[in-house]
């Protein structure tokens, strides 16, 4: 009986998770570990941060994904080290070795070196940030009501840094919520004064898609009253004031940092293994340029190839199509069989910026509106990991589309102790 090879996946996301179900339970032990105990729907965070789904929704305990299989361990851990040459690794709870080591660990928003942005700005890179941004902005409008005059101006502006999707996604659903659902629960509030600025230092919105969903997205935001500054660089944020490059300043209390990744970062590696933005070099298989057994997945890996020479979008398809491409390799491997280049088929892109707005680009059709939303949901919802979850949110979904309201605006903070 053939031994079985032993795999550690460092990072539960689209592609570790992907990687798991495919490997051939005949042939591998997999270690899966991870710092958090579930995968996190990333695409939808923004929903959260904005109430209109609950945490739950878009999180998956890792121990009831993985239930009954067989070939696999699940470790809470982080990774502090990687020895190569003993094809160890070592974390937070201790050692394991491996056979083949798969490196999924995503990335990182990136500050671009400016620690005082870094302290002060919101991300949405993980479901805590997500319930962070939404505790802050529902306590933001429950001090604007006994806040003095001279505080006011600075609760009263969102500023979401970075005008891609997740910015985009974001200034839209805020924007909603600022028409439909909040002057109900603050009536005494004047949400004319409620600035949402969206800042984004390319000339677009939507820079990296289509000339369509660059017109599309903007007219969309702008009609929802959302201020949009383009081709303007941050210089620095403190907690109080935004200052851009321009010289003008923004008094904001809430600044959301979009604007930007990097990879998560890993130690013992050589600097040779990397690429810009700290993702690793991989050749078609995945397998990380100069290593013996080490490949990397998804956003933290970078592959050149005719049709991507600067290396493919950061997107869930590619991470997942990545990860099915590497199963099937890998077993190939082992059996001493021929080898599948991995090749990306672009299925398109596309962007939500509220109920009934959204835009697609597909090769060979570009696209926005009703139908292009709907697009948007079924695409998405297909994407999420259980069935119930699917129902959930699509509930979820239907009950905030057909009352304009939903009735997730909970305050969630830990009480400090004495």
């Amino acid at each position: 009986m053939q031994t079985k090879q032993k795999i550690i996946v460092i990072g539960a996301g689209f592609a570790g998770i992907q990687l798991v179900r495919q490997l051939d339970s005949n042939l591998f032990d997999v270690l899966l570990i991870d710092k958090i105990n579930h995968h996190q729907f990333q695409p939808l965070f923004y929903q959260v941060a904005t109430s209109q789904l609950e945490p739950s929704s878009i999180s998956f305990p890792l121990r009831n994904v993985f239930k009954g299989k067989k070939n696999l361990q699940i470790r809470l851990a982080e990774v502090l080290n990687i020895d190569e040459s003993k094809n160890t690794i070592s974390t937070t709870i201790g050692y394991f070795e491996y056979d083949y080591l798969v490196i999924a660990i995503g990335c990182k928003t990136n500050f671009f070196g400016n620690q005082e942005i870094e302290k002060c700005a919101f991300t949405l890179k993980t479901t805590y940030e997500a319930i962070t941004i939404r505790n802050h902005i529902l306590q933001t409008f429950e001090n604007i009501i006994s806040a003095e005059d001279e505080v006011k101006e600075s609760l009263l502006n969102l500023v979401i840094v970075g005008a891609g999707p997740t910015g985009v996604e974001l200034a839209g659903s805020f924007a909603e919520i600022r028409q439909n659902i909040l002057p109900k629960d603050y009536p005494g509030i004047d949400f004319s004064k409620f600035k949402i600025i969206l800042v984004e230092g390319s000339k677009n919105t939507l820079n990296s898609m289509s000339e369509n969903a660059k017109i599309a997205s903007r007219k969309y935001l702008e009609a929802m009253n959302v201020i949009i500054l383009t081709e303007t660089i941050v210089a620095n944020y403190d907690g109080k004031l935004l200052s851009l490059k321009n010289g003008d300043t923004i008094k904001t209390k809430t600044v959301i940092w979009a604007a930007g990744v990097t990879g998560n970062e890993i130690l013992g590696l050589p600097e040779t293994y990397y690429a810009n933005s700290n993702r690793f070099k991989v050749n078609q298989l995945n397998k990380v340029i100069d290593s013996k057994n080490i490949f990397a997945l998804g956003d933290i890996a970078l592959m050149e190839t005719d049709k991507y020479p600067k290396g493919h979008p950061q997107l869930a398809n590619v991470a997942i199509n990545q990860a099915k491409n590497l199963a099937t390799n890998l077993k190939k491997i082992i059996q001493n069989k021929p080898t599948k280049n991995f090749e990306y088929k672009d299925l398109g892109s596309m962007a939500t910026i509220g109920r009934n707005k959204a835009v697609v680009d597909l090769p060979f059709f570009k696209f926005q509106g009703y139908f292009a939303w709907l697009i948007w949901m079924f695409l998405h919802l297909m994407l999420i990991v259980s069935v119930r979850n699917k129902l959930i949110i699509f509930i979820n979904w239907a009950w905030a589309y057909f009352t304009k309201d939903t009735s997730l605006r909970l305050i969630l903070k830990q009480k400090m102790k004495k």
